[in-house]
């Protein structure tokens, strides 16, 4: 993408309103206004889900079609990405969905303790190097994350191509005593995954399933 695109996503971001982009001092220094307040975001109650590192808001978009009654908050750094499901959202009116621009890191201080009912994490990179292994993002610091935010009933879902981030995971999760839902190493041959990791493929995702790479699935609680 050339960098004239990129400033006019940019540009087109701060006019939608369903995009957050808080500043990072503001958000370090526990000022952002919206956290314990996302539903006068949504005004409404509803329970809401996050999806970390949703990139073009394909999936994000996807749940939200699906559930009406929940909202949805797609999590990504990269806004020149998002602006496609941002602009989706607009344009089919879907009134359950935003977008936030932030490092995951972040992510406890722009939501209050309790408030999150799910967390959804799609195709992350798996971050195979061991010098890579602080941002892989089912690690224990970000486990950790994901705890304080999420209320009791709240769980994880972990859907990927990666066989190494899905054994990696299911590994951590039995060393630190923490109850795996379900799990499926994969979903498309194997019956028993919910329909909302069946009924949604992303473009990467349909890359992946073309050249035979299993699509692999992890519920799991953090608490």
């Amino acid at each position: 993408m050339g960098s004239k695109n990129k400033l006019k996503r940019f540009k087109e971001n701060e006019t939608f309103n369903n995009v957050v982009q808080p500043d990072r001092e503001e958000v370090q220094n526990d000022l952002f206004s919206l956290k314990g307040k996302w539903n006068t975001f949504f005004k409404n109650d509803n329970p809401i889900v996050l999806e970390l590192g949703c990139g073009k808001g394909e999936y994000t978009i996807g749940l939200a079609k699906q559930n009406k009654r929940k909202n949805y908050i797609g999590v990504d750094i990269k806004g020149a990405r998002f602006w496609r499901g941002a602009k989706t959202a607009k344009e089919e009116n879907l009134t359950n969905v935003g977008f936030l621009r932030t490092q995951i890191e972040l992510i406890d201080k722009l939501f209050e303790e309790n408030e999150i009912s799910e967390i959804w994490i799609t195709f992350p990179d798996p971050q195979i190097k061991y010098k890579r292994t602080k941002h892989r993002l089912t690690n224990k610091l970000f486990l950790d994350k994901y705890n304080k935010i999420l209320n009791n009933e709240g769980v994880v879902n972990l859907k990927t191509d990666s066989e190494f981030m899905h054994g990696y995971t299911l590994g951590l999760l039995h060393g630190l005593g923490l109850e795996v839902i379900y799990a499926n190493h994969n979903v498309y041959k194997n019956e028993g995954s919910p329909k909302e990791v069946l009924n949604i493929q992303t473009f990467y995702e349909n890359q992946y399933l073309e050249k035979g790479k299993p699509i692999t699935f992890v519920q799991f609680k953090v608490n």
